[in-house]
């Protein structure tokens, strides 16, 4: 099993044949022996955004994105990489590997390593940069290598909990509807393991792409990415419970787990690129960089401004797109760098740090804050001894800032689930905002442990309009969905819908409720017709007339 959804991926590659030729079939997986080239471009050829029709540059959920959030479309940012250019560049003997349109840039490798030059030359090149060398051994060969201790007593779901999180699972907020890109070293077991069968069974899993070998397969390389997916996804009660258990993923391999160069910033670009067009609204990256097996690439903490690393400048760019990116802040505070790590410090990425189960920050977690002073981390959440399934019969608990960032990110699944018009820069402020340390946020916690609760809550109060009567429910008449909208927090909530024979078709009780909205769609009430909703709060019960229209 690797793609559960035939019109995902190969549609998106029909579609992106000009937007990524990467994917042509061109065998430049770079050999033992090949330096890898990133080359900047100086234009995009003189084309202009408004040659292409936007389905030709972007899916339909892309579009649907930007015309949400109002981001206009297409822009410079969504053109392909001037094929003519790569094209020149491949006559002169070098395989491309992979593109970023939102960098204007390509990975080729050569074995040539004094080739630099000789791209350097051609007169639309901006700039040419090694990311990649062959390497005798390694240093960071067990960069993902997470020890995972057996476990016999499950607290299956504290992460969930301490973000005040069960609230938002017990009131239908799960990720449903929502769609997490995630971008790690590889997702060996993922397509067995008992936790995961639910999303497989229902066909969540969207897609998956291995953009190092530029490879469908991401089932043959390391469990980091399935460690990191179960936090998200998994579903076994009473053992494991995820964060966005009902949200929907694609699985990208961006992370060379044999090496460290900085060439793995441009597999995460693509992939991030990818997700973009396929429509996701969040990605969740539990990688990060910062130092490289050629200490001449190395990175310097100055460059942790959100500006300067190849990563970082691709992960602000998705986030103008209106995905919300969240990031491991890293496991560097007990080691030599301390601080955070790419794309972690973008200001528009959240950095996720990571504490135990008593919130009290951990040895490994990164500090901030980034280098030109922002707060950093921006929240934490639960990283030691996170409750994890890699292997088909056991579970395991692991730790680092690679399993706070997925309970983080897929509370925030939830959130939008919760309040679909909110923006990834609202998310984040509000994320601030209820943060227990929201008062006083340092360089350790951020603004500390969020009550996403209250996020939501705060969200809607803002994004919601909240008309005078205790409860509203519009459009009425409607056709595809109505929204039932409350004045005050409703604490709990039962709502019955009849028929007009007085047919019970619908009811539901929530003993601790969520949000201040609920949508009756088309799962619900599903025929034209004249119905009766019977709706009780903690301030009441009262009775509403709804017309469904005829879908248009």
């Amino acid at each position: 099993m690797v793609i559960k959804k035939k019109e995902s991926l190969l549609y998106l590659f029909i579609l992106t044949a000009t937007l990524l030729p990467a994917f042509r079939g061109e065998s430049c997986n770079g050999q033992a022996g090949d330096y890898f080239f990133r080359v900047y471009f100086k234009d995009k050829g003189g084309i202009n955004p408004g040659s292409y029709a936007p389905g030709k540059l972007l899916g339909s959920k892309a579009i649907a994105r930007r015309i949400k959030y109002g981001i206009p479309y297409p822009d410079i940012y969504d053109l392909p990489v001037y094929k003519p250019y790569l094209d020149a560049i491949a006559n002169l003997g070098f395989s491309l590997h992979s593109c970023s349109k939102w960098l204007n840039s390509a990975l080729f490798t050569g074995s040539n390593p004094d080739a630099a030059g000789i791209l350097q030359s051609q007169g639309f090149v901006r700039e040419v940069a090694i990311v990649k060398k062959p390497v005798g051994k390694s240093g960071y060969t067990d960069k993902l290598d997470t020890r995972y201790e057996e476990v016999s007593l499950f607290d299956y779901d504290n992460p969930v909990m301490m973000l005040n999180g069960r609230s938002l699972h017990n009131s239908g907020f799960d990720g449903s509807g929502v769609t997490i890109a995630v971008l790690d070293g590889g997702f060996y077991n993922a397509d067995i393991i008992s936790s995961l069968s639910n999303l497989r069974q229902t066909n969540r899993i969207k897609g998956t792409y291995d953009f190092v070998r530029k490879s469908e397969n991401v089932y043959s390389f390391h469990n980091h990415g399935t460690a990191v997916l179960s936090v998200l996804a998994g579903d076994s009660p009473g053992f494991i419970r995820g964060s966005a258990p009902g949200a929907s993923y694609w699985l990208f391999r961006t992370e060379d787990t044999s090496t460290e160069f900085p060439a793995e910033e441009d597999y995460w670009a693509a992939a991030a690129e990818f997700a973009d067009s396929a429509g996701a609204d969040i990605i969740s990256t539990s990688l990060g960089y910062s130092t490289f097996d050629d200490p001449e690439m190395d990175y310097k903490y100055a460059d942790m401004d959100g500006k300067t690393t190849f990563i970082s400048r691709a992960a602000e760019i998705a986030a103008s797109k209106g995905i919300l990116v969240v990031a491991s802040a890293g496991n560097e505070r007990n080691k030599p760098w301390v601080r955070i790590v790419a794309p972690s410090d973008g200001a528009n990425v959240i950095s996720a740090g990571a504490v135990d189960v008593n919130n009290v920050i951990s040895a490994f977690s990164s500090a901030g804050p980034s280098s030109d002073n922002r707060v950093k981390p921006d929240n934490v959440a639960q990283g030691v001894s996170v409750i994890v399934q890699v292997n088909e019969k056991s579970f395991s608990s692991a730790s680092g800032t690679s399993f706070s960032c997925p309970v983080l990110s897929g509370m925030c699944a939830c959130i939008l689930q919760a309040v679909p018009n909110a923006s990834p820069r609202d998310i984040i402020n509000a994320l601030h905002i209820c943060g227990d340390r929201a008062e006083n946020p340092d360089s350790l916690y951020g603004y500390g442990l969020p009550d996403v609760r209250a996020v939501v809550d705060t969200l809607q109060k803002r994004l919601v309009f909240l008309k005078d009567n205790t409860v509203t429910i519009a459009p009425n008449p409607f056709s595809g969905r109505t929204l039932i909208v409350f004045r005050e927090d409703p604490v709990y909530l039962d709502i019955e819908v009849y028929s007009v024979t007085g047919t019970k078709i619908f009811s539901k009780s929530f003993r601790d409720y969520a949000g201040r909205t609920y949508s009756l769609d088309e799962n619900i009430i599903r025929n034209q017709g004249v119905y009766l909703v019977r709706i009780s709060t903690s301030t009441g019960s009262s009775v509403h007339r709804i017309v469904k229209l005829p879908v248009r």
